[in-house]
């Protein structure tokens, strides 16, 4: 006979995860401890959730798109594309892998722990990437496949900096590397470095010129 579930179970489940998750990080939580944090047995989390990454995405998905709504409303604000997009970096790169000790460190634990990632779905990659190409538009003359490969390599470094964040010595993002990146990004072709590509956004605008 299946158990009945009961919302109030369910919220004291997530709590007792996020209190954990936050102060000792994915890998040091365990679902027995969780259980104890709500008040329940072991065998009752699993009535309500399928295993703890199943619990870590229940929490990470709000607490993702509530800080992407503030970033957005923060973007809309800032009326000089450039500045927008160096704002775009700090937050993707410096303040969204600090908010909440380090919160979004507990998916690279998860992802780098769980056998096969079997309990690992890409929808809320995909999207987190959709949002940082749009918001990319806004700032960039690009293409939408130009503006999602760029967001796609944005969140890879985004990634990167979320597994540093509780690193001594890890590398972490400043104002100066937002403004180096923000202008390889919207540099034209005449001002990029000996060798390297021009920026996708810009060498459709220098071609534009010689027509």
């Amino acid at each position: 006979m299946s158990q009945r579930k009961k919302d109030g179970v369910r919220d004291a489940i997530l709590q007792a995860a996020f209190r954990l998750f936050s102060e000792q990080g994915f890998s040091e939580t365990t679902i027995p401890a969780i259980a104890r944090g709500a008040g329940i047995s072991t065998a009752n989390v699993y009535v309500y959730f399928q295993s703890k990454i199943d619990i870590l995405f229940t929490l990470y998905e709000p607490w993702l798109a509530e800080r992407l709504d503030r970033l957005e409303r923060t973007l809309r604000r800032v009326r000089d594309p450039q500045r927008r997009l160096q704002r775009l970096l700090l937050a993707l790169w410096r303040d969204l892998p600090r908010e909440t000790n380090g919160f979004a460190n507990n998916v690279m634990q998860a992802l780098s722990t769980s056998a096969g990632n079997a309990d690992y779905s890409p929808r809320l990659r995909v999207l987190f990437q959709g949002r940082v190409a749009r918001w990319l538009q806004d700032c960039l003359t690009l293409a939408p496949r130009e503006s999602e490969l760029i967001a796609g390599v944005l969140l890879m470094a985004f990634d990167g900096f979320a597994m540093n964040v509780h690193l001594a010595h890890g590398m972490a993002c400043n104002e100066a590397v937002a403004r180096l990146f923000g202008g390889l990004l919207a540099a034209p072709p005449d001002m990029a470095p000996a060798g390297s590509p021009s920026s996708p956004a810009t060498a459709r605008r220098h071609a534009a010129r010689k027509t």
